[in-house]
């Protein structure tokens, strides 16, 4: 069911990666060089996928070029919430695509775009379908954040928590489905063609609600799913600093992971047993601490 693998999450975000830990993003080169070497020795038919930068930052892609990073992966990502955090208009999706492809041959992907409820359903609506309207006929993959609203007793992965006021609470609302599993007026107008960006958590109760919905929406292939596996965050207990953004003390720690999960949710098998035309329709993440 895994066509690719991602490589950290929003690098170039301090909720993601502390930069003034390493602030070059020396470490985080290194780190990602390492586990796309590895990850190739163990199933070198998978994509590997830059980990979806925000803000789209082509400064930061020809940073991470002159280290060498670019050589190692196969696809860049981006993200965008014009509507809800990003100092930019929905209908600049085209223009950030090409800052990007301008810097790098590399495919793009826009591995998370969203809008949230938090206003109106009407206006995640409109965000939802003008998004597909300007991305999908431009980028080889879309991927929507999120199927469900995050519930209320978790925590959202963000540096600031309430300190951001209502930009905080709009983490509660992205999802097509509310909480308790009802449709939004979005679900109602899901593209063919666009993919779901989900954040699992281990054993997480929502899993088989999610399935049904994935068929509903149509976001399905072959096997059943196509599915790109992000691996990111650093345990407390392994990081120069004890957060989940910090680089960790041993960076081949990373690398063990990865081959860890490539090994076990992406084993390498025969060319000849896989479709020759994969559509990936739907983003799976995983954070294993």
């Amino acid at each position: 069911m895994v066509e690719a693998v991602m490589l950290w999450n929003e690098p170039n975000n301090l909720s993601h990666w502390d930069f003034h830990e390493d602030p070059e993003w020396k470490q985080f080169a290194e780190m990602v060089i390492g586990a796309a070497r590895a990850i190739r020795e163990v199933n070198p038919r998978l994509k590997i996928v830059l980990g979806g930068m925000s803000p789209v930052d082509p400064n930061f892609v020809c940073l991470l070029k002159s280290q060498g990073v670019l050589e190692h992966v196969d696809v860049v990502a981006i993200h965008g919430f014009p509507l809800d955090w990003n100092h930019w208009s929905i209908h600049d999706w085209p223009r950030k695509i090409e800052e990007i492809r301008s810097v790098t041959d590399k495919p793009v992907w826009v591995s998370e775009a969203g809008a949230s409820s938090f206003g109106a359903e009407e206006v995640q609506a409109f965000g939802l379908q003008r998004t597909a309207e300007l991305l999908l006929p431009i980028t080889e993959r879309v991927h929507w954040y999120s199927l469900f609203d995050l519930p209320a007793t978790w925590v959202a992965t963000t540096r600031h928590k309430e300190a951001e006021g209502s930009a905080y609470y709009r983490h509660y609302y992205m999802g097509l489905l509310r909480e308790d599993g009802t449709p939004k007026q979005a679900a109602s107008c899901f593209p063919k063609g666009m993919g779901i960006c989900q954040w699992f958590h281990f054993e997480d109760h929502r899993l088989d609600s999610a399935v049904e919905w994935l068929r509903k929406l149509g976001v399905r292939h072959l096997e059943e799913f196509e599915t790109s596996l992000t691996l990111c965050f650093t345990p407390e207990h392994l990081g120069r600093r004890p957060h989940y953004t910090s680089p960790p003390k041993d960076l081949e720690r990373f690398k063990d992971f990865a081959v860890w999960a490539v090994q076990r949710y992406a084993g390498s098998e025969p060319a000849s047993s896989r479709s020759q035309t994969p559509i990936t329709e739907v983003l799976e993440t995983v954070d294993r601490n």
